[in-house]
């Protein structure tokens, strides 16, 4: 079945129209090439792949091989040959009809490093993760829920086929694929911080506690975990502060960005298994929490809570305004304390309620509550947000 991805592909076209160089990053494995390809055959698009011999070859002398091309040139796996980013800088800036590139890469952070650097003013960067609900099967919610988004995983025979994929690709990326980011870092070190990491999601970042767990000192752990999050496996949420007069947490909160990949760290075998597990309402918060960064954007959303309790899970901001979103694996969640806390130190405009259900309802004094399965929908009809 051909899972279509139009949003990012319309995101991707309009990034590379309007700027001489576009990075798609994201993780291993998340469909970044098969992206690239049906773009760049609709485009005619020159191609290099700089995991095949071949097309490094080719590259030997970029400016040589590069130079005379024109239209759309793609080039996956840019971290390999980190010489190529300068030479991008110059083909960027000639005058007259010129070519545009596409990047490809896996959120390396040399990778960041360098686009930012050298190509600053001239690139612009486009995200991507597994899929979400808007390109998997609706009716197949709680399907993406447990498998995870990755495109092998959530499409998989059977569920022992997409649990075999995920624990190949968490041994891969561990052994293999962190070292070509240049980091040194011992497989099994990694393995046991993103396995706690799995216990911790949904949870404030606590780096002493887990460095006298895995007996490393806390600066070394959380450059560790700045590895995991610059591969865009994990996903740091920043907090918000606000002048409310109480004392406010300002540690991220931490979760494993694809739900297949948290159940396999914490071996969870089934979703009956996972209904039954105490992370079960944490797993659905993260699940909610990635399809809202690809509605309003990672760097739009917040995090708020108080030493005293109250908190929020999300908040963002939309035509100048505060909204709030909480997230609930329940029948029928209602009003809380804790929301009109919420609403009323951080003077939200509104506040929403994401759960697992079918209606939409109003459950009073400011609050939606809004099925997941309706989110991009209902918030982009509310909010005017124009994605």
């Amino acid at each position: 079945m051909f899972y279509q991805r139009s949003r990012l592909i319309r995101l991707i076209r309009q990034a590379i129209k309007a700027n001489p160089v576009t990075a798609l990053i994201g993780p291993r494995q998340c469909g970044k090439t098969t992206l690239a390809r049906q773009i760049g055959r609709s485009a005619g698009a020159a191609y290099f792949d700089l995991e095949d011999p071949i097309s490094l070859q080719r590259l030997a002398e970029p400016m040589t091989c590069l130079e005379p091309l024109r239209g759309l040139v793609v080039i996956d796996e840019v971290q390999r040959k980190h010489d190529l980013f300068p030479i991008l800088r110059v083909l960027a800036d000639r005058q007259g009809p010129a070519c545009r590139f596409l990047i490809l890469g896996s959120a390396s952070p040399e990778l960041l490093r360098q686009g930012s650097e050298t190509l600053a003013g001239r690139i612009a960067f486009v995200e991507m993760g597994g899929f979400d609900i808007e390109e998997a099967d609706k009716r197949g919610l709680k399907k993406l829920w447990w498998r995870g988004g990755f495109p092998r995983s959530y499409t998989a025979e059977s569920d022992q086929e997409s649990i075999g994929w995920r624990a190949n690709f968490i041994r891969t990326f561990l052994e293999r694929d962190i070292r070509e980011f240049g980091v040194q870092v011992p497989p099994a070190t990694l393995r046991r911080l993103w396995m706690m990491l799995a216990h911790y999601h949904g949870q404030t970042w606590n780096a002493s506690e887990i460095a006298r767990s895995l007996g490393e000192s806390h600066t070394t752990v959380k450059r560790h975990l700045d590895i995991l999050s610059g591969a865009l496996v994990v996903r740091q949420l920043q907090p918000w502060f606000e002048n409310v007069g109480k004392r406010q947490v300002k540690a991220p909160k931490i979760y494993i960005r694809d739900t297949g990949l948290l159940h396999s760290l914490l071996g969870v075998e089934s979703f009956q298994a996972l209904e039954g597990h105490p992370r079960l309402g944490a797993s659905w918060e993260g699940f909610v929490v990635e399809e809202m960064s690809k509605i309003i954007g990672e760097r739009n959303m917040y995090y708020w809570a108080t030493q005293s309790g109250a908190e929020l899970d999300l908040m963002f901001m939309a035509g100048g305004k505060r909204y709030g979103v909480e997230v609930k694996y329940a029948d029928a969640p209602g009003l809380t304390k804790s929301m009109r806390i919420a609403r009323q130190d951080l003077r939200l405009q509104q506040l929403f309620v994401v759960y697992p259900g079918v209606q939409t309802y109003d459950a009073g004094s400011g609050v939606i509550v809004l099925p997941l399965a309706r989110l991009r929908q209902e918030l982009t009809a509310r909010l005017d947000l124009g994605r």
